[in-house]
């Protein structure tokens, strides 16, 4: 399958660790590769505009600007852009802030990888 035949995904989380783990799943998809990293809502926002992704995974709290905000500003851009918070929070405010603010789907970084690779092609899908 040809780059851009596939799903190009954005991963934006300020722990390394996460995006590079979230890189070599997505990766080690046939039909997935991840475009771009980013370790905060400014830079989500930036690394959005230059690589116009697919599916974007965004942390709900990052030190800069908060992955809710930064979802609102790249909406507010792009109003097509599919966002999926990704977070260890359960409450249900923020699920509710995020969801009002446009995000596509909600998960929480405790899902097993393959429920990750099915919600990223669903939201895809739409």
């Amino acid at each position: 399958m040809m780059e851009q035949d596939r799903i190009r995904v954005l991963s934006a989380d300020d722990h390394a660790l996460l995006r590079e783990g979230i890189a070599m799943i997505i990766n080690c998809q046939p039909d997935m590769v991840i475009v771009s990293q980013a370790s905060g809502g400014k830079e989500a926002i930036e690394q959005y505009r230059v690589h116009r992704p697919d599916v974007t995974l965004m942390d709900l709290r990052m030190p800069d600007l908060s992955g809710i905000d930064a979802l609102a500003a790249i909406r507010a851009e792009f109003p097509e852009a599919r966002i999926i918070m990704l977070t260890t929070f359960e409450n249900e405010e923020e699920v509710q802030r995020a969801l009002k603010a446009g995000a596509c789907g909600y998960l929480l970084k405790s899902i097993p990888p393959r429920e990750l690779l099915q919600t990223i092609r669903q939201v895809h899908a739409r």
